[in-house]
């Protein structure tokens, strides 16, 4: 019986060893849960450096936490109105002034993903002077679009998606 026992001991190893490595997992969305002023700094120069002629916002992470990313947005030109069918955005202003329109319907809306609509400017709704140091948040499926930008206007955002 004892040698039953070892046998079948050996044999288990064995087949754990020899059998296949498990699928290879997608890599752990990494935490980072502070960004200090100078980080701020770099990746505002970075946005900076890296927007290309026309390119409207070039956006930099900044904060991440599961399901929350908050990202440094640098936005040099008007672009896109959007709406989030399924999550909140909030803004903070870190730099800039500029003028936000919220509600009303999108201008030539498209579809950019699942969860996601785009148009080319927002008609009717609501507008409002934004500048440094405001706050903004914009509940889901409202239409929000930056359609003024005084030079140039730095944002950190952060979609919150409901629970």
């Amino acid at each position: 019986m004892r040698t039953m026992i070892i046998s079948f001991a050996f044999s288990l190893v064995a087949a754990v060893a020899l059998a296949r490595p498990p699928a290879p997992q997608s890599p752990a969305k990494p935490t980072k849960t502070f960004t200090s002023s100078a980080d701020v700094a770099a990746l505002i120069a970075k946005a900076k450096s890296e927007r290309k002629e026309g390119q409207p916002t070039v956006a930099e992470p900044m904060l991440e936490l599961g399901f929350y990313d908050g990202h440094l947005e640098y936005r040099a030109s008007v672009g896109p109105a959007a709406v989030h069918e399924k999550e909140a955005e909030m803004f903070y202003v870190i730099d800039g002034s500029a003028t936000m329109m919220t509600g009303g319907k999108l201008v030539k809306e498209t579809r950019t993903n699942s969860e996601n609509l785009s148009g080319s400017a927002i008609e009717g709704g609501s507008s409002r002077n934004i500048a440094k140091g405001d706050f903004i948040l914009v509940p889901e499926n409202t239409p929000h679009w930056f359609s003024s930008i005084s030079g140039v206007l730095v944002l950190f955002s952060m979609h919150v998606p409901r629970p």
